[in-house]
């Protein structure tokens, strides 16, 4: 598969540093296709440059260290997840770029953003733009420079660095499975390499033989707004004291799932719009609003689980099939429509996982499964011809507001539809951050 990214470096020389960073200091650019995320002004030379003199030791060893953590670990707003994922925090008393790595599990981002203008700084980024790519083409780029330092440390007679010592732990981890599952939920649970406590890590390997890997996954990705991840055995108490009855085999199955599969090459909230307007046409929705007894029945349930009833013990919505047939659902949002929303999110992620989950966490995580979730959702409530049709171009707040009230859904989620299909602009990088690149 061909890169549409590279790390390039052309070797420079340099005096009084220590051996490792003067075998591997040069000028290195980050591009993606044509774009250069390094570009920045050089003041001392007067003009832009591409590939500014940087350590591709110290690079290197940043990346080795982050490596799960930037492959696995979705979007986060702490300040230690801005340090874990951003180059700027890499010191060394380089002037690095102001460019985030983050990944929903299939797609990873790549953001840089302008430095802000210093007195008496040599060197100023001034790129300002996005590019989502493969996770797997994102870990190519990476394995083709880690192989280039290696060489270049080689050839200049430099062993038994820490980069050395960082590298052969994170080959012999990707290497082995029950070593990679567990840097894996390291990473998601927002932790370094053996940082996480190691009994919280068992019992998430313990809890996913029991109601698989990905759901589990789910969860862990979830820590980051809940706290220490929740027990399956937590999880089922509480769906049984709190929750409402369900059945696996009454929830609706989609009869065609071709074109569904998740993939790096897709954005999530693609899938979640196809599955749903699947769905739809499967059922013969038309366009018409979702009434609450059919979207209850369609998950399984009851339309009593839509009432207006809060549990603030429940971290997230999830469903659990505690036996065969026989399920429990939460929904933790105090509002009529967010209730709605989540309900139709666990029917979203029933119908798009494996059969073999036995558990379907709706979380606030920026997981790709959380985003086809929530694009499901959004079209399955609101078909997005029929909002098109009812604000006929007029995308002001009160008719958002007008076409919310026609499907019984939040005007965030006329927003969110309105965004995905680019409708209006994104204020930010967006609920799936697939909207800003090459998506």
């Amino acid at each position: 598969m061909p890169l549409n990214w590279r790390i390039e470096v052309e070797w420079e020389a340099l005096q009084g540093a220590p051996a490792e960073e003067q075998a591997c200091f040069g000028a290195i650019g980050i591009a993606v296709s044509n774009s250069w995320l390094t570009e920045g002004h050089d003041y001392l030379a007067n003009r832009l440059r591409n590939r500014p003199y940087l350590s591709g030791y110290h690079l290197a060893e940043w990346l080795a260290w982050n490596w799960w953590r930037l492959r696995w670990e979705p979007r986060a707003s702490s300040r230690e997840w801005g340090q874990t994922h951003s180059m700027a925090s890499i010191g060394q008393g380089y002037i690095w770029p102001n460019i985030k790595i983050f990944s929903d599990g299939e797609r990873t981002a790549l953001v840089s953003n302008p430095t802000p203008e210093r007195p008496d700084t040599p060197f100023r980024y001034i790129s300002n733009q996005s590019a989502v790519l493969p996770a797997s083409q994102f870990e190519a780029g990476i394995d083709e420079f880690f192989a280039r330092i290696l060489d270049r440390l080689d050839a200049q007679g430099v062993k038994g660095t820490n980069f050395h010592s960082i590298f052969e732990s994170l080959r012999e981890e990707r290497s082995t499975p029950h070593l990679a599952t567990r840097r894996k939920l390291e990473a998601l649970l927002g932790e370094d390499p053996d940082e996480m406590d190691p009994a919280i890590i068992e019992q998430l390997v313990s809890d996913a033989e029991e109601v698989s890997v990905e759901a589990i996954e789910e969860v862990a990705a979830a820590r980051g707004q809940t706290g220490n991840p929740a027990a399956l055995k937590d999880l089922k108490a509480l769906a049984e004291k709190s929750g409402f009855n369900a059945s696996s085999r009454n929830a609706v199955r989609l009869h065609d799932r071709a074109g569904l599969a998740p993939s790096e090459n897709t954005p999530a909230w693609l899938i979640g719009s196809r599955a749903a307007r699947a769905l739809r046409e499967q059922e013969r929705l038309g366009g018409r609003p979702i009434a609450d007894e059919k979207l209850a029945a369609f998950a399984g349930t009851s339309s009593k689980a839509l009432a207006a009833r809060h549990d603030r013990s429940a971290d997230f919505s999830f469903i659990v099939d505690d036996q065969k047939d026989v399920a429990h659902v939460i929904l933790r949002s105090k509002w009529h429509e967010g209730r709605r929303f989540e309900l139709a999110r666990l029917l979203g992620d029933r119908l798009l996982v494996p059969q073999s989950n036995r558990l379907f966490p709706a979380t606030r995580a920026d997981t790709y499964r959380q985003k086809m979730q929530r694009a499901f959702a959004a079209e399955f409530l609101s078909p997005f011809e029929e909002v098109e049709a009812i604000l006929q171009g007029d995308y002001s707040s009160d008719a958002q507001r007008d076409a919310a009230e026609h499907f019984d859904v939040s005007p965030l989620m006329i927003r969110t539809l309105l965004v995905n299909h680019r409708r209006i602009p994104s204020e930010e990088l967006g609920d799936d951050f697939d909207l800003a690149g090459a998506a």
